[in-house]
């Protein structure tokens, strides 16, 4: 006799074997007796498993058996698309974007290792070879690699980063590392949602279902994730671009950093502006909370703030009335201001200090003229006049050296 048991909550995997189990059983009935021998000493009991209470037998001929047995096959097992799972399915996707964006690689302290052995997993995944290297120790570059029908051609790199900016998680409606998806609205709260696990993943996601589909590209394909982006990429992306890692991978264009798109279509952006980081200082004299003098380090502080405030509001203008894009003009933002005497409860509030700093993020067009800006830097936000001095640290597009590379990092001061 062959039981069938009914079983509550049953996984598609055991009702696969189950079906399978029984068109064997039912096909070797059919094989071993003759077509027109009656089983009739056998018999299907369907047990029921939450009465457990035994159905009136029924008598099966071989023919009926067999039939019952493939009418199960065909209405039980899903098609193999389905039972295997649709790695390219939108929950599949937004799955592994989520597993991306759950890993904590904020600056200061990222887990990069994490992160580049679930990099190394979506490669093994869509049978990519690919390697971790550590120019750094303990920053690890995952390298994937989709080699190309014709290699000697120069290859295309698609290139993101793995770090993303500290976040203070109690001013978060979910906590930035849950990667909680809204269904309502459809979107994912997490740190890097933006900047830039999300092209990190498009372009993983585009390989995958390109090589579903059985293309090939006719040139290599490789894909970098690269550490510390957010902190200047000195041990990341500038350590690959003077590698030999580098140097082999013959590489003739790349796509960088850039924006997530909420519709169908991809936007390129062909004019990066470069990133100056300055950080103004200024001295003066220290004095008691309640006497006025001038040219306190505070004072003379405030001066260049309020000048710097004047250029940004000039370029921020030009935005507003629609007479230049926001890519076409230099924008400045303050990033940190750091002042006073540090005390046990905070600091002393009836000292003037004799130093006091703030450090600014500058975005420079290709168009626009660095040495005006220099010189208004010199002259205007830092002047030796008034006890200053400037450091600023430029990314830069300069003469190209070796004949391709283009990028080059310069470091500007003027102390006295």
């Amino acid at each position: 006799r062959i039981y069938i048991t009914q079983v509550l909550k049953i996984r598609k995997f055991d009702k696969l074997a189950t079906c399978l189990y029984i068109f064997l059983v039912g096909a070797k009935l059919a094989l071993a007796y003759p077509l027109a021998h009656n089983l009739s000493n056998q018999s299907l009991r369907i047990c029921h498993s939450r009465r457990h209470t035994m159905a009136t037998p029924i008598k099966l001929t071989s023919h009926t058996l067999l039939c019952f047995c493939c009418f199960l096959l065909l209405f039980t097992i899903p098609p193999p698309s389905v039972a295997a799972g649709d790695s390219s399915s939108p929950s599949q996707v937004i799955s592994r974007f989520q597993q991306y964006l759950q890993i904590n690689t904020a600056q200061p302290t990222p887990d990069y290792h994490l992160a580049a052995e679930f990099l190394i997993s979506q490669a093994d995944s869509i049978s990519l070879p690919s390697r971790s290297i550590e120019f750094v120790h303990g920053k690890p570059l995952v390298l994937i690699h989709w080699p190309g029908s014709d290699p000697d051609l120069p290859s295309i790199l698609l290139y993101s980063h793995t770090d993303v900016v500290p976040a203070e998680p109690h001013k978060w409606d979910h906590p930035p590392f849950s990667a909680h998806l809204d269904p309502s609205s459809g979107r994912i709260f997490a740190r890097g949602s933006q900047d830039m696990k999300c092209v990190g993943m498009q372009y993983l996601e585009a390989v995958r279902r390109l090589k579903a589909s059985g293309f090939r590209p006719r040139r290599s394909v490789y894909l970098a994730f690269s550490p510390d982006e957010e902190i200047g990429g000195h041990d990341g992306a500038e350590k690959f671009a003077y590698s030999d890692v580098f140097d082999a991978l013959n590489v003739g264009i790349v796509l960088d950093e850039g924006l997530a798109s909420p519709g169908e279509s991809y936007r390129p952006f062909y004019a990066e502006r470069s990133p100056w980081w300055l950080v103004i200082k200024a001295m003066g004299a220290p004095g008691h909370g309640a006497k006025l003098y001038d040219n306190s380090a505070v004072e003379n502080l405030f001066k260049s703030i309020e000048s710097i405030r004047r250029f940004r509001a000039s370029q921020f203008d030009l935005v507003k009335a629609g007479l230049r894009a926001e890519g076409e003009v230099i924008s400045v933002n303050m990033a940190f201001l750091k002042a006073g005497t540090p005390s046990p409860t905070g600091f002393v509030m009836n000292l003037q200090p004799s130093e006091a700093e703030a450090g600014f993020d500058i975005r420079i067009p290709p168009t626009a003229d660095p040495e005006s800006l220099e010189r208004r830097i010199n002259e205007e936000w830092a002047p030796v006049s008034r006890n200053m001095t400037f450091q600023v640290m430029m990314l830069s597009l300069l003469a190209p050296m070796n004949g391709d590379r283009l990028i080059a990092n310069k470091v500007r001061r003027r102390e006295q």
